[in-house]
């Protein structure tokens, strides 16, 4: 008895049909349009995130734990990367620095996308008056060096990283304030937020659904450029000891203290050297790909 359904035809997409979206094609042709050092970029970035998020699983000793001699050279009695001075095993200290260096920057970037974001969206919106005064407030933090904050901020706060990534934050976010309120002023001319706009469609549904999206693509691609950038002054501000206080393991911090042994001792400061080469390498390779991606 014949119950009146329809099959789908051969070849045509459905809801049921379980094929990938277009959107995810797109994706895939553009990763493997790719070169061969972007893809490994990509790949080495998930890759080292989830190492990271494993740390306290995969790390020999805990980042404190004095387990052999003082001075061990890479290599010797089971240490991959030697000892320092006080018999800890440098490959789980940089690790751990590593892992927090790592995630500290995710969480500035974070933290500056939202800031940013917000200001920028708000100002390129509203136009005139209101976008004169953010714009100006935000130059106000342009200007202020984030080094010399940092010191301040450490100086009145005491030396700790959650003080060092605030005072990098206040100067972070302002960057992507001014990109946000770049593409929302281009997009608010664009046909389809006029129609959306003659539409009926109120002032946050015209933010949110139509103009927001489209800075997502130039903020993912400034962001992920930006984290290279960002390790590195983590590191430098930490080196000049504006970062958690010692035994902490920090990357900067590790190589500032051991800089005394560099002659004689050089693993000890040259290993946590590495790790920030190591990062700051995967973050520029993967930033690279992510602009590709973007621009492809």
């Amino acid at each position: 008895m014949a119950l009146g359904l329809r099959l789908p035809e051969a070849g045509v997409p459905t809801r049921w049909s379980g094929g990938r979206s277009q959107a995810s094609r797109r994706v895939l042709r553009k990763i493997n349009r790719l070169g061969a050092l972007n893809r490994a970029g990509l790949v080495l970035l998930v890759l080292i995130t989830l190492m990271l998020l494993a740390v306290p699983l995969i790390a020999p000793h805990g980042p404190l734990d004095n387990v052999g001699r003082t001075f061990g050279h890479p290599g010797a009695k089971g240490f991959l990367l030697g000892t320092d001075e006080q018999s800890r095993d440098l490959l789980s200290r940089v690790l751990y620095g590593m892992r927090t260096t790592w995630f500290a920057a995710f969480l500035v970037i974070g933290s500056g996308i939202v800031i940013g974001g917000i200001i920028g969206l708000t100002a390129g919106m509203a136009g005139g008056w209101v976008d004169a005064l953010l714009m100006r407030f935000t130059d106000v933090f342009l200007a202020l060096p984030g080094p010399l904050l940092a010191l301040a901020v450490v100086s009145a706060l005491g030396a700790s990283l959650p003080h060092t990534l605030v005072a990098v934050m206040i100067v972070w976010w302002p960057f992507y304030a001014r990109i946000v309120r770049g593409e929302v002023r281009s997009i608010m001319s664009r046909s389809h937020v006029e129609a959306a706009r003659m539409g009926g469609a109120g002032r946050l549904g015209l933010a949110f659904r139509h103009v927001l999206p489209g800075t997502v693509g130039p903020v993912l691609v400034t962001a992920s450029l930006d984290i290279g950038a960002l390790i590195l002054t983590l590191a430098g501000l930490s080196f000049l000891g504006l970062g958690s206080p010692a035994p902490a393991a920090e990357l900067g911090a590790m190589s500032a203290r051991g800089l005394t042994y560099l002659l004689t001792k050089w693993w000890v400061p040259v290993m946590p050297a590495l790790g920030v080469f190591v990062l700051v390498f995967v973050a520029n390779v993967a930033g690279d790909a992510v602009r590709d991606l973007a621009e492809g």
